[in-house]
């Protein structure tokens, strides 16, 4: 017959391996549950926020460049231009971060299109020089300029974001001659609006990549 000590020893080690199972169920649960939670985030679709209009604008390279040329795959627009002494060379240097860290994980099908909100200065030659200065590759990062009016409502109406410029005779002088979103904007394959980002935030640009991978 088992002594007291014994049993209540037995009855200790019965209780702790109870607790440790316990334990082990309750720590799978919650990694379980966190691992479900990412992945919805990951699986659930960014909303849509509009539809890209027709456009037809110049690439750096001098090349006519539509709209049309962007279906088919996933691309992030920025707009900025190259006198521009203020956010727009922040907002480049993110966008070859971006494009760093999406070749790092493999993916190369998504490509990053900056639209001049200057386009009376900046001509093709001027976006070359202006992509050389950020190591733009001519395949998955483009420079698009052409006429300003065109532009102005590309911006304002297709992707409802802000642009105002001086007057002309200003414009020419003035160190900041145009104001204009700092926003990245996520179109997917079909030249739908995804998301707006602020080009400048950690955060923002984290979100942009997750919604990108969702509608990959």
């Amino acid at each position: 017959m088992p002594s007291a000590w014994q049993s209540s020893a037995g009855e200790a080690r019965a209780r702790s391996l109870v607790w440790g199972v316990l334990v082990l169920v309750l720590v799978g649960a919650a990694v379980a549950g966190a691992w479900s939670i990412l992945g919805g985030a990951r699986r659930t679709a960014p909303a849509v926020f509009g539809q890209v209009p027709a456009f037809s604008l110049v690439e750096r390279s001098g090349k006519p460049l539509s709209s049309r040329d962007l279906l088919g795959r996933p691309w992030v627009a920025d707009f900025i231009f190259t006198r521009c002494q203020g956010i727009c060379p922040v907002l480049s240097g993110r966008m070859a971060d971006l494009l760093g860290r999406l070749e790092d994980q493999g993916i190369t099908d998504t490509i990053a299109v900056s639209f001049s909100v200057d386009p009376e200065h900046d001509d093709p030659a001027t976006l070359r020089a202006y992509a050389k200065r950020f190591g733009a590759d001519p395949e998955r990062w483009l420079f698009l300029t052409g006429d300003l009016a065109h532009v102005e409502d590309l911006v304002r109406h297709g992707f409802r974001l802000s642009m105002a410029a001086l007057p002309e005779e200003q414009r020419r002088t003035a160190p900041e001659p145009i104001t204009h979103s700092d926003r990245f904007v996520l179109v997917d394959d079909q030249l739908r609006i995804r998301g707006y980002y602020h080009g400048s935030d950690d955060e923002g640009l984290a979100q942009l990549e997750r919604d990108l991978a969702a509608i990959r």
